[in-house]
């Protein structure tokens, strides 16, 4: 064979291989749809779909409350979520649980699940409601949210992506989940008794900051409602924004990270039971004095201290109407993006992550209004919100990991920032901000005393 045969057979092969790397390419790839959001027919639908929503509406006489846990540490270790994909853990540090708080006003009833995970998956979550409904038939809406460990345990999240980077999918774990959950909502239950409920907020701003921008805004506050039965005995459910990440990326025990410490100093100290709930944690990290057990400790011990002591608000919640809905958000096509302008197809897409469940959970709780999202929002845009909710007498709280989610929720001026919170996890393409923005506004809007 001479020279030139040889060249033009490595021409071929070159050839080949860029013909199948272009085919590849125009397969699983597609550019970033920048089209206004505003414009998008799913927008409209969502937006008209809100101004006609119907809401469960009751007014009770008195408000009825329980509260209870059950233990979902599993018999066998299997891997941790969180970071990065790390394996199965070494030891347990804490051990995860379920948490329930039932509340009714003697006309209906919902109830809070929180679940110490990084997010409660849709698949977790189906398996969860189906369960409740068919148990607990008088319960209106189930509410979801997660603590956001990030050295917690795996196991719920079925699809190559949860297989691969989640943590992998075992039936028995959602199984084994399912049933805790059934079990903390029926103790709940049995415990139930006349409860005065009151709102609480605090100022924690030293212990968190804006993940993207030096000295950026933030959402500083602790939000609380505190269930206080005549016997004297209490519980709590707390938001904060900060990142549960405190914890080193390297370390290997089951761990729910600082929430988990928290919710145990709120117990050993103010109240008889604990149930955090991740805030608007979008673009917020914790300022920890360091990554090891003794430092989260710390951490939260502070954060108990500043909740206490730097209330801005406390007032009791007298009006006993439970209302409740829920709101399905239509979306673009996934953006899960390889370059500014380059994102993967959404076929892949879908293969890939499988349902979203994008929805929001609302709740009325007499003059508290309780917003629930899929989208792991950012801190950024409370002020604005909270201002116009205080506007119109209302106190309130958003929690996210709902039992759908649909990656990061920032501002949008963050879009082309090369930040892994804006590319790989902005899941639903750029415009998101603006329009969880004008969909958070208008649920605020129609709400009311």
């Amino acid at each position: 064979m001479n020279w030139r045969s040889i060249f033009i057979t490595f021409g071929k092969v070159l050839l080949g291989i860029f013909l199948f790397l272009l085919l590849v390419a125009i397969f699983t790839l597609t550019r970033v749809d920048r089209s206004p959001i505003e414009e998008q027919e799913f927008y409209k639908k969502t937006l008209q779909s809100l101004q006609d929503l119907p809401i469960q509406s009751t007014q009770g006489d008195l408000w009825l409350a329980g509260w209870a846990k059950a233990n979902m540490t599993p018999a066998k270790p299997i891997d941790l979520v969180g970071y990065a994909p790390r394996g199965p853990y070494d030891f347990v540090q804490d051990s995860s649980f379920v948490k329930s708080i039932f509340l009714s006003n003697g006309k209906s009833s919902i109830a809070w699940l929180n679940l110490e995970l990084l997010i409660v998956h849709p698949h977790l979550a189906k398996s969860i409601e189906t369960a409740v409904k068919k148990e607990f038939p008088e319960i209106s809406q189930v509410i979801f949210t997660a603590t956001h460990t990030h050295s917690g345990m795996g196991g719920y999240m079925p699809g190559p992506a949860g297989e691969l980077a989640f943590g992998g999918f075992k039936e028995e774990i959602v199984q084994m989940m399912t049933e805790k959950s059934l079990e903390a909502i029926a103790k709940a239950k049995m415990e139930v008794d006349t409860v005065s409920i009151t709102y609480r907020k605090a100022n924690a701003e030293e212990l968190l900051a804006n993940r993207f921008i030096k000295d950026g805004p933030t959402d500083p506050f602790t939000r609380q409602l505190i269930f206080t039965k005549k016997s004297g005995e209490k519980a709590t459910l707390i938001t904060y924004s900060a990142h549960a990440t405190c914890l080193s990326s390297k370390f290997m025990g089951l761990s729910g990270d600082y929430p988990f410490y928290l919710m145990k100093s709120l117990e050993e100290k103010e109240f008889d039971f604990a149930l955090f709930a991740s805030g608007t944690v979008g673009s917020h990290r914790p300022i920890a004095p360091g990554n090891q057990v003794e430092d989260i400790m710390s951490y939260a011990s502070q954060l108990d201290s500043i909740n206490r002591l730097k209330m801005t608000r406390y007032a009791t919640i007298r009006n006993t109407s439970l209302k409740n809905t829920r709101l399905d958000i239509q979306l673009r096509e996934p953006h899960l993006r390889i370059s500014d302008n380059w994102r993967i197809r959404p076929w892949l897409f879908d293969w890939l992550v499988g349902d979203t469940n994008a929805h929001f959970d609302i709740t009325q709780i007499g003059n508290t209004l309780m917003i629930s999202s899929s989208g792991e929002i950012s801190g950024v845009f409370y002020e604005k919100w909270e201002k116009l909710a205080e506007s119109k007498g209302l106190n309130l709280i958003i929690t996210t990991f709902n039992g759908g989610y649909i990656g990061y929720i920032t501002p949008d001026e963050l879009y082309d920032k090369h930040f892994h919170e804006v590319r790989e996890m902005n899941w639903y393409g750029p415009g998101n901000g603006k329009y969880f923005d004008d969909m958070i506004t208008k649920i605020i809007e129609q709400s009311g005393i």
